[in-house]
């Protein structure tokens, strides 16, 4: 489902990322941990495909979602809005579905400025997974939630993953989240920034 062959990328004269080549099939989640700054987000961007500056090659399926750090969410529209503007073939019921299966029903016509952050992370999964994407890539969308939240977000997301299946792709600092999700753990290290 995702093919990665990347033989470098870099920013002007500054290198990041050098000889990284890993694969994952559908229905499979890999973990990417590393320090701060090595080049995680840059990876997932070349994945994703907002970045295509590189040396090598990404075969990715077009069906994809992305989950980022921060909820990016439409702040003028209802939180079903933000569902369905996205995914234009669901239908208002499906949305629904979408919003009570991260337990924020009844919560349709809530604004994001409305929402906690909790419930907003919630939000943007439920974008993530309404349209049962092929490609799934989170970066880091537990971060600066406490403990308890997070515990549940990651629970939940487990329960998101194996119900849709998607070739999942996640970045985190933590190492219990990157065990918990990951089937497999990959390691971000050096400089240029390769895998362990």
């Amino acid at each position: 489902m995702i093919k990665v062959n990347i033989a470098s990328k870099s920013f002007g004269t500054t290198a990041i990322l050098r000889d990284i080549q890993f694969e994952v099939a559908a229905g499979e989640t890999v973990a990417i941990v590393g320090r701060s700054g090595i080049g995680k987000s840059t990876l997932l961007k070349l994945i994703a495909g907002t970045d295509t500056h590189f040396t090598g090659t990404i075969n990715c399926s077009k069906s994809k979602a992305i989950v980022f750090q921060e909820p990016t969410l439409l702040p003028w529209r209802t939180s079903l809005q933000n569902i369905t503007l996205v995914h234009e073939t669901l239908s208002v019921s499906e949305a629904r579905e979408a919003l009570a299966r991260v337990g924020i029903a009844g919560k349709d016509d809530m604004f994001p400025g409305q929402l906690s952050l909790g419930q907003q992370r919630r939000l943007s999964l439920a974008r993530a997974f309404a349209g049962r994407p092929e490609v799934l890539i989170m970066d880091e969308p537990f971060v600066s939630l406490d403990s308890e939240t997070a515990n549940e977000m990651v629970s939940l997301t487990e329960i998101l993953i194996r119900d849709t299946r998607p070739a999942t792709i996640f970045v985190t600092h933590s190492e219990d989240e990157a065990q918990r999700l990951g089937d497999r753990v990959l390691t971000l290290s050096g400089s240029p920034a390769t895998l362990l």
